[in-house]
C-alpha cells in the first residue's frame, strides 16, 4: 500500500486558508514554492475534498478538469453529491468512503499526495490514513479559518523527519504520524 503524504500550506496557529478561503498572505513566490512544485513530481495520484477542488474555480479551471498544477496526476475527489457531465478521464469522483482509500491505495504507483482539504484530512487522520505531514509553513497568523485537520480532535504523535528554511521565512516541515 502506498502512503498518503498531506502537503499543505498553513499558518502558524493550523490554518490552510483564512475566512473566505483567503489565502492571499501566504508565501506565493520564492526557493520554498519551487521546492514545492518540484515535489509534486513525485507524485501520480492526488486526493482532495470537494470544496478544495472547487476552489480552483477562482483560478480559471473548469468543473471535471484536472487542475493545472496536478495536470498529469489522477484526481480523486471525495464528495458525496458532486457530479460532472464530462469529467477528464484524469478526474474521478469517489464517496467518502475508506474502502476508496483503499483502492486508490492499491492502485497508486506512487505516495498519494492529499492536498486538502482540512474536513478530509481531518476524516482521514481520525481513520489513521495519513502516513507523512509535510507542511509548508508561512510566517502568518490568521486567527481563523479552515483548520488543517477540520473538526478532527484526535491527538497523534508525530516524528520530525526534515526541515528547511526557504525565502520569505517559509519552512517545510516533514513529519511521520505515529498512530
Amino acid at each position: 500500500m502506498k502512503q498518503i503524504v498531506y502537503y499543505v500550506a498553513s499558518s502558524i496557529d493550523g490554518f490552510i486558508s483564512g475566512p473566505d478561503d483567503d489565502v492571499s498572505g501566504y508565501v506565493s513566490e520564492g526557493n520554498g514554492v519551487a521546492q514545492y512544485l518540484s515535489d509534486l513530481s513525485a507524485f501520480d495520484t492526488v486526493i482532495m475534498g470537494r470544496n478544495t477542488y472547487e476552489f480552483g474555480y477562482q483560478y480559471g479551471m473548469e468543473p471535471g478538469q484536472p487542475s493545472p498544477v496536478y495536470g498529469s496526476m489522477e484526481h480523486y475527489i471525495f464528495s458525496d453529491s458532486l457530479v460532472f457531465e464530462n469529467p477528464d478521464p484524469k478526474v474521478h469522483v469517489v464517496p467518502v468512503q475508506l474502502e476508496e482509500i483503499e483502492k486508490i491505495r492499491g492502485q497508486s504507483a506512487t505516495a498519494i499526495y492529499l492536498c486538502g482539504g482540512g474536513q478530509l484530512a481531518g476524516w482521514l487522520l481520525d481513520n489513521k490514513k495519513i502516513d507523512i505531514l509535510k507542511i509548508k509553513l508561512s510566517p502568518l497568523i490568521l486567527g481563523r479559518g479552515v483548520r488543517i485537520f477540520g473538526n478532527s480532535n484526535r491527538n497523534f504523535k508525530t516524528e520530525l523527519l526534515d526541515t528547511q528554511l526557504y525565502d520569505g521565512g517559509l519552512q517545510i516541515i516533514t513529519y511521520k504520524i505515529i498512530y
